[in-house]
């Protein structure tokens, strides 16, 4: 019989849950362990023998015996969860968090190499030869017309006629390159709603589905007017905007404050027609930017492996305080992640089935989301990455060079969609660069050190944002927390692990094409050089919530394969899953309802309020040009409080210098002045000795305070 070593002794103990804990009822009755040792004698030799064949996926939960217990991966994701934890404010713990994380990391890696927790397997890839044919006719008109549109869309103005041009340009380029497939997505739709059966399954999944679907409504829309509760300069210069477009001023770029893009703005001026001009409004117009992603979220996690990666992936994206909160501000932060889902998946999923049709929708979702916010222009050097990643990884010369030729397109369709933005590009080079030139290089101020310095430290501030500190930026973040919860934030971490693992032993493209996503989608973030406190951010980082969450959902997906495919086991899986999903729930409830909206309320000047006094001013017959603010150092933005009053596209401030001017103007007058400025109140009452004046208490807090002056 062969002697026991002491790896033997260990690996019998821990072989699985049933050796464990006959182990710990043997020590405990102070028997012999020993007895509970296997050990492995070795084979001899056959004339048969052939060596065992190598495989490079790595075991599935689904090959575990039914007996066997996923406690590693459950102790993996205790330690992780302890550990994530320790990283909230305000007593964040690097010291306990670290080495709680490493204990988790090696007890999932442990679970990896057991096969007990393991990402979903990729969808194979296939192989097709393109006919790389064009419609050679329509191509050609579709130069023109892309021609004659750039031209067309000179001096800044939509029309009908440049916009037509536009259009049929798009139409010839798509058609010039299409080709026609056996089978439709829409016919595929359906074959599947012809061919589907209401059973106890669908009952299920489609509960799942609502439930889901109910919990990001209500994360987006609940209290959607009142939290936050005040608007911000940027949201004057927004409301400017969609109000030059109701006045008949259609602009492709909108060059207030160092430029913005025209889709947001289009898609507020529109909602516009239906709430009016309001904050309401471009917070509508952001929650639909954010709920428009979801579904490609979805997709894109089919293409990680399965369809529940998917519904995971949403769900917990769905209720996180990130998105929720850039999409609350009601900026077109959330136009970032909404054009990086659909630019991604079907880039990814072109790449996978050698479609080049796919790399044509890619590219229209790229040119769209030049259109929508400034740090989606880092997409274009993202995907061109990607192709690179794709094309290290694959060894046939026909499928490299179709996919080169097919990057081009890609490039060619986004660049049709860009007609616009370019023709004013080209007229205004330095309105349209500013705003990132102003970041990256000295344009503005100097760079504060050495490039190199100051890229490293972006790079590794940025990647601690989603675990440690998401930045100091109050009005779109609770400053200095983590992006992710408790929850997200342990999974994040445990599924890039389990992903960079996978690579490792398998080197899929897809693995390493997910996981770069994540540092090239924070690149705005990372290149602001000239202004590296403002990095980390929410916004410019914005279009990482993609990956992010797929990640977390690759290893929320690997926990519930690790219980096993049979009932009661997967049950409980499932119900794991559950739990995390309530607690991810009300932690994230508590820093959107709360936090976040506490603190933005004691930030923000409170504009809403003297919005109500003029709005009452107004409604007992006064006149709305007889309102004024006086301005103040750091104090309120004057065009605000008309917005709030009903009364959009004024400006109401008026200098002390010019106060005597006021005294031309007939009829009942009011002022509202800063707490502070005593001086602008000794000429007031000087002016009109008659005047009343009143001190507003406000709802928030004394240093919200102001003085009213009304001449009767």
């Amino acid at each position: 019989m062969t002697e026991p070593t002491v790896l033997d002794y260990v690996k019998s103990i821990f072989k699985d849950w049933k050796s464990f804990t006959a182990f710990v009822r043997a020590w405990a009755d102070r028997a012999d362990t020993t007895q509970l040792v296997e050990t492995s004698a070795p084979q001899p030799p056959t004339a048969n023998h052939q060596p065992p064949t190598v495989d490079h996926q790595p075991p599935t939960a689904n090959d575990q015996s039914p007996t066997s217990f996923p406690w590693r991966s459950l102790l993996a994701v205790s330690l992780a969860l302890i550990a994530q934890r320790s990283f909230e404010p305000p007593t964040q713990s690097a010291m306990l968090g670290a080495p709680l994380y490493l204990a988790a990391f090696a007890l999932a890696l442990w679970a990896f190499a057991r096969g007990e927790w393991t990402p979903a397997t990729l969808p194979p890839a296939e192989v097709k030869k393109d006919p790389l044919s064009v419609r050679g006719f329509t191509f050609i008109l579709a130069i023109l017309f892309s021609a004659a549109a750039f031209v067309a869309m000179s001096g800044n103005t939509f029309t009908a006629s440049n916009l037509t041009i536009w259009l049929v340009a798009i139409v010839l380029h798509v058609r010039a390159f299409w080709l026609k497939e056996p089978q439709s997505a829409w016919k595929k739709f359906a074959d599947g709603l012809a061919n589907f059966k209401w059973d106890r399954r669908a009952a299920l999944i489609g509960a799942l589905v609502l439930t889901i679907a109910a919990s990001t409504l209500f994360f987006r829309l609940y209290r959607l007017e009142s939290v936050p509760p005040e608007m911000t300069s940027d949201h004057a210069e927004k409301l400017m905007d969609v109000f030059d477009i109701t006045q008949g001023k259609y602009s492709i770029f909108f060059p207030r404050n160092t430029g913005r893009e025209p889709l947001y703005i289009y898609l507020s001026a529109w909602i516009a027609g239906f709430t009016g001009i309001s904050f309401l409004t471009i917070k509508i117009a952001a929650v639909i930017g954010g709920l428009l992603m979801l579904p490609y979220l979805y997709l894109l996690g089919k293409e990680m492996g399965s369809a529940r990666i998917g519904l995971l992936a949403v769900a917990f994206a769905g209720i996180a305080y990130w998105p929720s909160v850039i999409e609350r501000f009601a900026l077109r932060i959330s136009f970032y992640p909404l054009f990086v889902a659909p630019t991604l998946y079907y880039l990814i999923r072109g790449l996978r089935r050698q479609n080049r049709n796919d790399f044509i929708l890619a590219g229209l979702f790229l040119g769209l989301g030049l259109g929508g916010y400034t740090p989606f222009r880092i997409m274009p050097l993202a995907v061109v990455a990607i192709v690179i990643v794709y094309l290290l990884h694959v060894r046939d010369k026909q499928t490299r060079l179709q996919t080169s030729l097919w990057l081009i397109l890609l490039a060619l369709t986004s660049f049709v969609i860009f007609i616009p933005l370019a023709s004013y590009a080209a007229e205004n080079p330095d309105m349209f660069a500013f705003r990132a030139l102003s970041r990256l290089g000295s344009v503005e101020r100097p760079l504060p050190g050495p490039a190199w310095e100051l890229f490293l430290g972006n790079v590794w501030n940025a990647l601690k944002e989603f675990n440690w500190n998401d930045g100091v930026i109050w009005v779109h973040s609770i400053p200095e927390r983590p992006a992710l919860d408790v929850v997200s934030g342990a999974f994040f971490l445990l599924g890039v692990l389990l992903l960079l693992i996978r690579y490792l032993r398998s080197r899929h493209w897809a693995d390493l094409v997910l996981l770069l996503a994540i540092p090239l989608t924070q690149l705005p973030s990372i290149l602001s050089l000239a202004f590296p406190a403002e990095n980390p951010s929410l916004n410019r980082t914005a279009g990482a919530i993609v990956p992010v969450f797929l990640v977390v959902a690759v290893a929320l997906d690997g926990l519930v394969s690790a219980f096993g495919s049979e009932k009661k086991r997967a049950a409980l899986g499932w119900a794991l899953v559950g739990i995390l999903f309530v607690l991810s729930f009300q932690q994230n409830y508590k820093l959107v309802f709360h936090q976040y909206n506490d603190q933005y309320r004691a930030s923000a000047w409170n504009t809403s309020e003297m919005g109500g006094v003029m709005k009452q001013f107004i409604a007992t017959g006064k006149p709305a040009d007889n309102v004024w603010i006086v301005p103040y150092a750091f104090w309120v933005d004057t065009r605000l409080p008309p917005f709030w009053a009903g009364e959009p596209g004024r400006d109401i401030a008026i200098f002390r210098e010019k106060l005597p001017a006021t005294t031309l103007v007939s009829g009942p007058k009011l002022f509202m002045v800063a707490l502070q400025d005593t001086d602008t109140l000794a000429v007031l009452q000087a002016l009109y000795p008659g005047g009343a004046l009143t001190h507003y208490i406000s709802l928030v807090d004394q240093n919200h305070d102001f003085w009213i002056f009304e001449v009767p």
